[in-house]
């Protein structure tokens, strides 16, 4: 076994993984690049063979089917194909790349379709450019069955692993089944990205910003990650893995603890209540609590039942799905957000066009209104589905008055159709605005006569307010939710809305840290909505903090002109919670 080694990145999920890594894909632009075990050269060759035959098999389908289609002669360009395959030297090279660097299979054929690329694409003339894309187009093939290959014959197996990536993104949380994964480590990636905001609904362990971290890896080997303080052991000694088994044994017993009060109300000692309620991503997260532990399902990412279905959802059956998330909560309220895409949430049968900045693009509310066709199918379900149930509408992306008027008129035509059509529906369902750009933050004294309730949408409002993509490695150490302006955004909006009688809430990552839930208590908010995981620690934060201690704390921290001074307040108020509970696991 190779000496340990540890690596310190980014703590991004909290909680403790020991397992066998895996490596995968990130992207799809993006080959990952392993280290291969000397006994494991010889494995290496033989996928690159075995991918070569199959790249080649497909070749002969696709020049029979043009054959048949458009002539022999269009065929031909396969039969080129295959002969490029057949190149001893080519092949040679990349065998030789696997033997002597001892790297996997996929990074050999990348490279080699890197070398003839640049070499040839160097030279004059488009035809010669041309003659270069002929080179490499079966070596993608080749690329791809490797890929393809190596993510069924996984798949396949029942196995348990910590996996890696070059990046932290939606497609690699979404890689497994959740109970697959035992953590998840990559080389890039912000706290606050949207594979991040994944990794903390699914409760499982991350650690991101580790550079070079897959080539200093290889499949199977045995890695240790802390999600709580960042780091990651390669290869960990026994000590470690001892170390590891013990404090993880004692957090369990913290989260048995934890969970055996959670069913008790989030209220202060001194009689203030806080709303905890759960986000939920899919059909899938129902399943991850116990709904007399929570007030309800506080954000409903309805993006994600879409993403999942190789076509739009039809009215019937976002009925059907609504109908069993609001059935599940046994009358608790519901907070449906309409369809918010765009970004890097995109469907894969609904192009939308490239875009130079997609985070300042067509994406959430502005897909919904020029596509009213999509909002009236979700708010007809919607409709339906609330029938003596507490449902909420939430919008994406608010930026301005004019567009919840926008939806208002349609929200009133469904109404009036599903009522001439014969349908029974409740009388008024409660629109809320979701705040994430600062100009609805800023014209949220007008917004909020127009709306019944707002929701603080952190993760989006940070980076705009700051002009930090966090999802772009390089500036996403930027991103900072406890910068003094956030804060100070969010008490304004706290008060506009208490000021206005209009319930406000925060849904974003910034909610799951037991001190800022009670930094927002001080502030004036009445709920928060969470990751399933955090519910328990949240409320038992709430049950050992007076609403004067919160108040208190909320003025010190929006005192502070420095995000250091306010990370100072944060340390002392979590020595506080620490100090009032004896187990030095509790919190994170």
């Amino acid at each position: 076994m190779a000496s340990a080694r540890t690596l310190n990145g980014i703590a991004v999920s909290p909680g403790l993984g020991l397992g066998p890594v895996h490596i995968v894909r990130s992207t799809a632009d993006i080959t990952p690049t392993w280290s291969v075990g000397s006994d494991e050269v010889e494995n290496e060759v033989a996928r690159l063979e075995r991918a070569i035959e199959s790249a080649t098999r497909a070749l002969v389908r696709r020049q029979e089917i043009v054959s048949q289609q458009a002539g022999e002669a269009d065929a031909q360009i396969f039969a080129v194909h295959r002969m490029i395959l057949q190149d001893p030297a080519a092949t040679s090279q990349v065998r030789g790349t696997i033997q002597d660097e001892r790297i996997n299979a996929e990074a050999a054929v990348d490279r080699l379709i890197g070398r003839l690329e640049a070499t040839l694409g160097q030279l004059d003339g488009d035809s010669v450019r041309s003659y270069a894309a002929d080179l490499a187009d079966p070596w993608r093939e080749v690329l791809d069955a490797l890929m393809q290959g190596e993510r069924r014959d996984f798949l396949a197996t029942e196995n348990r692993v910590v996996l890696a990536a070059t990046e932290l993104t939606p497609q690699v949380m979404t890689y497994l089944e959740r109970d697959r994964l035992i953590g998840v480590v990559t080389e890039a990636g912000g706290r606050f990205s949207h594979g991040a905001v994944l990794a903390r609904a699914f409760g499982i362990p991350c650690v991101v910003g580790l550079p070079n971290l897959l080539a200093r890896l290889e499949q199977g080997m045995m890695v240790a990650l802390d999600g709580s303080r960042g780091t990651v052991q390669l290869s960990p000694s026994l000590e470690t893995v001892r170390d590891i088994v013990a404090r993880r044994s004692s957090m369990d017993a913290r989260r048995r603890a934890l969970d055996a009060a959670a069913h008790l109300p989030a209220v202060t000692p001194d009689g203030e209540k806080l709303q905890v309620k759960v986000n939920v991503e899919s059909l899938r997260d129902l399943d991850m609590f116990a709904v007399e532990n929570t007030d309800g399902i506080g954000l409903l990412r309805t993006e994600f039942l879409y993403m999942e279905r190789s076509q739009f959802p039809s009215e019937d059956e976002q009925f059907r799905l609504y109908r069993r998330v609001l059935e599940r909560m046994n009358g608790l309220p519901v907070t449906l957000r309409t369809l918010d895409i765009g970004g890097d949430k995109r469907l894969p049968y609904f192009h939308t066009p490239a875009e130079t900045n997609p985070a300042l693009g067509w994406r959430g509310l502005r897909v919904s209104i020029e596509w009213a066709d999509l909002l009236r199918v979700q708010l007809r379900a919607a409709l339906r589905a609330g029938l003596g149930r507490d449902l909420r509408i939430l919008l994406p992306m608010v930026t301005s008055l004019e567009e919840i008027e926008v939806v208002h008129d349609l929200f009133d035509g469904v109404r009036a159709a599903l009522v001439e059509h014969g349908y029974e529906v409740e009388q008024h369902i409660p629109v809320g605005a979701m705040v994430e750009v600062p100009s609805a933050a800023v014209a949220l004294d007008r917004i909020v006569e127009h709306v019944d309730f707002v929701s603080v949408g952190t993760n989006d409002l940070v980076q705009y307010l700051l002009a930090v993509d966090r999802d772009n490695p390089r500036v996403a150490p930027l991103y900072e939710p406890y910068h003094p302006s956030v804060l100070r955004t969010l008490k304004r909006i706290a008060t506009i809305c208490n000021e206005a009688g209009k319930s406000c809430s925060v849904c974003g990552d910034m909610a799951d840290d037991p001190a800022t839930a009670m930094m927002l208590l001080g502030m004036g908010f009445d709920a928060i909505s969470v990751a399933p995981f955090f519910c328990a620690g949240i409320k038992d934060a709430v049950r050992r903090t007076t609403a004067a201690e919160a108040r208190e704390f909320a003025r010190e921290v929006l005192l502070a002109a420095r995000v250091s001074e306010v990370r100072a307040r944060f340390a002392e108020f979590n020595e506080r919670l620490r100090e009032s509970d004896s187990d030095p696991e509790a919190t994170h």
